[in-house]
């Protein structure tokens, strides 16, 4: 029996084996093709119920199978899965484009879509029947046959080539290591990142130590190794990941996707991908996007230009270094913080055991939305590693299942991400609660210390922990509108917003005790935090709008006539760059984000989210940053609403008013006072 197409409530891991997906897949399109034959054979006149509302409900059981599997390839990924996502993807992307382009279906939801003003709908059925007849039109529904053919030829490639895409980063990650035998080369590296290094050598049999592209691997070798060539290295490594005119290089890939893109834009009557994708964003057009960029980065430069020379002049003081490189920011950078604050990472580390900063993100979550975690371990999982937990309110009703999966792996791709094996939904009288998972690549344990993070990794714990809850708390009809369902430059306000507790002396003494004697944090220490907190942001600031403005160099124009992927992002990069550019190293072709993620033309949401987490939090921190009031009414009109209404008409119910840039400015001292 295959336990993928039995009826199941929680993800049976341990049942499931590789050869089960392909089979389940195929026969869960089927049975979803059923239920959309039964819709388009109706032959009473359509309805919201009959047409609209039984869509949303039709295939569920693909979703669930494709959530599982998905999830699977990037969290506990094998050659075999990876050859079955090659498989199925371009299968999926067909059936998709068999619904979006069926015309007896698309006839009926036309015809609700005409009728829309007569039918007393509720918000959230207006809103669903809005997005469900804009996914047939945007999709397709309204060309002519040659031109829906043309559309079914670029989905499917385009899926092929993502994929290929994210397999050629991660098998250039995997396959560099750096064994290093002689510890002289480790000077200056913290204890813990030794002993990590040294427990992956002997994990491969092998002496002395290994540093590999993993971030937590990466980044303390970057950030304290004194072996400047050592640095040079592992930054070259890093930076020409699928840049090297190999079987896995990208730049092919890269210029495929994007001309895809457009040719697709151009097929639906658009001018480029990101006028297509922007008209379902907050920012609604690329010229608004590029004013929003722009207006940061006239503010961000000049500070950002100031911070880079006096890293420039700091470097040269310390070490006589002639000119900065990009393998030199991050390590000199830790040594300017250390002087201007006394603080660093191996400071901070003892007092952010991963236990202690879980159990404090679950008090921060109780505190402000009553929710109580309590860790089990009746649930399958997909790995050992792998923590469940069931969620409840103050009166013990379940919220939520959550999955917490923390340190890298060799099947896990990099990085850190929130997702779902279930979503929310009201059917038949139940509110069928969600099943969601956090994904990250933290620091591990080593022989001597329990896993101890970084100041960055506790908030980014945070930041992937509020994308949790706008999933666990979500409470919507209809499953496509629930949690995380939102305008894709409003899900990362949950999120960011929650990585500012982390500053906070009121949130940090609940959890950020000394992992041996068990000391609260310091006041000296909290203060250093909050202090350093905008340290370099003008730097930061400009490497977040060069992201965003690449992203719209590839999607915001027409990119037939480009043919070198490098001459073109060295173009886009011109106004934002402060380290000499170094030609063996490409951003895009492992630019995952925009070319294998969903942030194609969406990359600027970042910052833009940040505008509205600043904005947000000042009204926490006006009230009180456990203010119940405050906080119930974000849960209220903010995580539990899902995608129901349109982000602003939310976040102005939450606020009373609409978020001012002034907030984010403020908060990171970029704000010149008159």
């Amino acid at each position: 029996m295959n336990p993928l197409l039995s009826e199941f409530d929680l993800a049976p891991f341990s049942k499931i084996k590789n050869e089960h997906f392909k089979p389940a897949f195929l026969q869960a399109m089927e049975a979803a093709r059923s239920e959309i034959d039964a819709i388009t054979a109706n032959r009473e006149k359509p309805t919201f119920e009959n047409t609209i509302e039984a869509l949303e409900f039709s295939g569920q059981q693909l979703d669930r199978v494709s959530s599982v599997f998905f999830n699977l390839n990037s969290a506990e990924t094998n050659e075999k899965i990876q050859q079955i996502a090659q498989e199925v993807s371009p299968l999926l992307a067909e059936f998709g484009n068999d619904i979006t382009l069926n015309e007896a279906l698309f006839k009926r939801i036309k015809s609700v879509y005409g009728q829309k003003d007569a039918l007393s709908l509720s918000v959230e059925q207006q809103t669903l029947l809005d997005k469900r007849y804009k996914s047939f039109s945007r999709n397709g529904a309204n060309l002519p046959d040659d031109k829906k053919k043309r559309l079914r030829e670029i989905d499917a490639e385009a899926s092929k080539l993502k994929l290929k895409f994210g397999e050629n980063v991660l098998a250039e990650t995997n396959k560099y290591q750096k064994h290093i035998t002689n510890e002289a080369d480790l000077d200056g590296l913290p204890d813990g990142a030794k002993e990590a290094a040294a427990q992956l050598a002997k994990s491969k049999d092998k002496e002395g130590w290994l540093i590999t592209l993993d971030y937590p691997s990466y980044i303390p070798f970057m950030k304290y190794a004194k072996n400047r060539e050592l640095r040079k290295e592992l930054s070259m490594a890093f930076g020409s990941k699928s840049f090297k005119g190999d079987a896995l290089d990208n730049q092919e890939i890269v210029l495929k996707i994007a001309k895809l893109r457009q040719e697709r834009a151009n097929l639906l009557g658009y001018k480029t991908h990101a006028h297509f994708v922007l008209e379902e964003r907050m920012a609604e057009t690329p010229e608004n996007v590029h004013s929003f960029l722009n207006e940061l980065l006239d503010k961000a430069k000049p500070a950002a230009e100031r911070e880079f020379e006096q890293l420039e002049n700091f470097a040269k003081d310390l070490d006589g270094i002639d000119r900065l490189e990009k393998w030199d920011g991050s390590y000199y950078s830790e040594k300017l913080k250390q002087k201007l604050f006394s603080l660093d990472d191996e400071q901070l580390k003892p007092y952010f055991k991963l236990e202690n900063v879980i159990e404090g993100v679950f008090l921060v979550a109780e505190k402000l939305f009553g929710l109580q975690f309590e860790q089990v371990s009746d649930i399958d999982t997909y790995h050992k590693e792998v923590k469940t937990f069931r969620v409840y309110d103050s009166d013990k009703n379940l919220i939520s299942i959550f999955y917490a999966d923390f340190h890298p792996r060799p099947g896990k791709r990099g990085g850190a991400w929130m997702t779902s094996f279930k979503p929310q939904c009201k059917r038949n009288g139940e509110n069928v609660r969600p099943h969601i998972s956090n994904v990250c690549n933290f620091t591990p344990s080593t022989p001597t210390k329990p896993s101890l993070l970084t100041f960055n990794e506790v908030t980014t714990l945070f930041h992937e922990f509020g994308h949790g809850l706008h999933g666990m708390l979500a409470n919507t009809t209809y499953p496509s509108l629930s949690g995380t369902s939102v305008y894709w430059d409003f899900v990362e306000l949950p999120s960011q917003v929650m990585e500012n507790w982390c500053y906070e002396k009121e949130a940090l003494e609940l959890f950020a005790t000394h992992y041996e004697t068990g000391e609260i944090i310091p006041m000296e220490l909290i203060r250093k935090i909050k202090e350093s907190a905008t340290f370099q942001e003008g730097m930061q600031t400009l490497r977040q709008l060069s992201f965003g403005l690449l992203d719209m160099s590839w999607h915001g124009a027409d990119p037939s006539d480009i043919t070198d992927v490098k001459a073109h992002e060295t173009a886009a990069f011109a106004g934002t760059n402060l380290y000499p550019d170094t030609p063996e190293t490409c951003m895009s072709t492992s630019f995952a984000h925009i070319f294998q993620g969903g942030y194609s033309s969406g990359y600027y949401s970042y910052k833009w989210a940040e505008v509205l987490d600043a904005d947000a939090f000042a009204y926490f921190k006006e009230k009180g940053i456990f203010n119940k009031e405050v906080a119930s009414k974000f849960k209220e009109h903010v995580l539990s609403k899902g995608g129901t209404e349109k982000p602003m008409v939310l976040y102005k119910r939450f606020r009373g008013a609409e978020p001012q840039v002034e907030a984010l400015l403020k908060r990171a001292g970029l704000l010149v006072e008159d």
